[in-house]
C-alpha cells in the first residue's frame, strides 16, 4: 500500500508475471523460469582454467557429474576443448574422444539435461546421439557452418553465447562504449542470422558472455544491468564461476580463491532472475541462489522465487 498526497491509501502495481519457458529437445522438453537452475561443469580437458585435468578421464568426469546431480545441479555441461582465454583450439576428433564416452555414460544413469559445450558441429552430432540435450556454443553458432543445420534438424537448443574474437584473440584490447547496449544488439543480429538459417528462435537460450571478449568493468557491467537483456525475449544462461574478472576485486586471487566472490555474483544473477547459471560449485551455489531467490521474492519480484 502506498499512500497519495491527500493521505489516501492506493494499492501498490502488482509485479510483472514470472517469465516461463519450455525448450523442445530431442529427449524432451526443458522447462524454464520460476527459479534459478544450476548448470554443472564437468571439464573433460587438461587444460581449462580452473578444473583442467581434474576430471579428464572418462570415470572421473563420470563420477564428477553424478556427483554434480547429486548436491543439486539440474543438468550437466560437459566440454571438451578449454576456452579460457588464449586457449588453442582441440582437434574434432580429440574432442569427439574426450565427451562422447562421458555423455554415454551420464545419460544413461541421469536424468538431467545434458549439454554439450562444443563449438563443431560433428563433435554436437556425436554428442548428440550419445544422449545431449543441447549445445553451448561460445562462439554462438559462427564457427562451424554446419552446427546450426545440424540443430535445426534434430530439434536440438543451442546456448548462443557473446564473444569477440575467439578464445585466442578475445582478451587482446576489448573495448566497449556501453557494454549492455552492444551486447544486446550484438545478441540481437545473432538471433536473427540463426533464424535465417533455419533455427526456431523459441530453441536458443542467450549468454552474454561473461569473461569472453570483455574487460573486468564490462563483465560487472553484465552483472549490474541483467535487466537489460531481457529485451531480447529469451531465457538467460550466465557463467561468472570462478573467472578472472573477480580477480582484481579480490586482490588478485587465483581461482581456487574466487568461491566467494563466484557466489556474490551468482546471488545477483539469482536475484535479477536469471534462469540458468553455469558454476563448477553446486553444493555452494544451491544455497547461494536459494537465499538470493527468496529475498528477491520477497522483495516483490516472483520471477526470482
Amino acid at each position: 500500500m502506498g499512500a497519495t498526497p491527500g493521505g489516501l491509501a492506493r494499492e501498490s502495481a502488482p509485479p510483472p508475471p514470472a517469465p516461463t519457458w519450455s525448450l523442445s529437445t530431442p529427449r524432451g522438453p526443458i522447462e524454464l523460469g520460476g527459479r534459478t537452475r544450476l548448470l554443472g561443469v564437468v571439464n573433460v580437458t587438461p587444460d581449462s582454467f580452473f578444473d583442467g585435468g581434474r576430471s579428464f578421464g572418462v570415470d572421473e568426469a563420470v563420477a564428477l557429474g553424478e556427483r554434480l546431480v547429486a548436491e543439486g545441479a539440474d543438468a550437466l555441461d560437459v566440454g571438451g576443448e578449454s576456452t579460457r582465454p588464449g586457449a588453442d583450439p582441440v582437434a574434432e576428433t580429440e574432442e569427439r574422444r574426450r565427451v562422447v564416452p562421458v555423455i554415454e555414460r551420464l545419460a544413461r544413469s541421469l536424468a538431467v539435461p545434458i549439454s554439450v559445450d562444443t563449438r563443431k558441429s560433428e563433435v554436437a552430432r556425436a554428442a548428440l546421439d550419445a544422449g545431449a540435450w543441447l549445445v553451448n556454443d561460445v562462439s554462438g553458432g559462427r564457427d562451424d557452418p554446419g552446427l546450426v543445420p545440424l540443430l535445426a534438424r534434430r530439434g536440438a537448443p543451442l546456448v548462443v553465447n557473446h564473444m569477440r574474437g575467439d578464445p585466442r584473440t578475445m582478451q587482446r584490447d576489448p573495448r566497449y562504449g556501453d557494454p549492455l547496449a552492444e551486447i544486446v544488439e550484438e545478441l540481437r543480429s545473432r538471433l536473427a542470422d540463426l533464424a535465417s538459417r533455419g533455427l526456431d528462435p523459441a530453441s536458443t537460450l542467450v549468454d552474454p558472455g561473461i569473461g569472453f571478449g570483455k574487460r573486468a568493468e564490462d563483465n560487472l557491467a553484465i552483472l549490474g544491468r541483467l535487466g537489460e537483456l531481457r529485451a531480447l525475449a529469451r531465457p538467460i544462461l550466465l557463467g561468472p564461476s570462478r573467472k578472472s574478472f573477480l580477480a582484481p576485486i579480490l586482490e588478485g586471487r587465483a581461482p581456487e580463491g574466487r568461491l566467494f566472490g563466484t557466489a556474490a555474483a551468482v546471488a545477483a544473477a539469482a536475484a535479477a532472475g536469471v534462469e540458468v547459471v553455469r558454476v563448477h560449485d553446486v553444493a555452494a551455489m544451491r544455497d547461494v541462489v536459494a537465499v538470493a531467490s527468496a529475498i528477491a521474492a520477497a522483495g516483490g519480484r516472483p520471477w526470482a522465487r
